[in-house]
């Protein structure tokens, strides 16, 4: 299997388990199949978006990799049209909205560019210390 492939795979079982958790409270709530940029589950009782994010190893690096651009045109970040994000870095899930997240990392965050494992294409990512998007996290669960 390849490096996207399996990236596609570990995506999608990190979106079931955040699903999981939805589900407890809306239980309508469904992954969106194929590819659809928006976000990642969509929540009918709420009419709302969420965009999943896995990045595990922030346990190593203390950063969260919050992307703004990839091949030279925006992308998540800048793009998205979720209502909330969660990043989980392998032990917990992080809740928090783009438009905090865009608060915190354009004010304290630092934009790298490189090439992902498994891409073809150059990125633009902020580095941002993951204690500080926590101190604005709207909710914290653990795995």
């Amino acid at each position: 299997m390849n490096n996207f492939q399996e990236s596609l795979k570990d995506g999608k079982e990190t979106e079931e388990a955040v699903l999981s958790i939805i589900k407890q409270k809306y239980p309508n709530s469904h992954i969106i199949d194929g590819y659809f940029k928006d976000y990642d589950i969509y929540v009918p009782e709420k009419d709302m978006g969420i965009e999943v994010k896995k990045d595990v190893k922030s346990q190593e690096t203390g950063n969260l990799v919050v992307e703004i651009e990839f091949g030279g045109k925006p992308s998540a970040l800048s793009t998205t049209k979720a209502d909330y994000w969660v990043f989980y870095d392998g032990e917990s899930y992080i809740w928090i909205t783009p438009n905090k997240l865009k608060a915190v990392v354009t004010n304290l965050g630092t934009i790298s560019k490189f090439t992902g494992k498994g891409d073809t294409k150059s990125k633009k990512a902020y580095l941002m210390p993951k204690n500080i998007i926590i101190k604005f996290a709207s909710a914290i669960t653990k795995s």
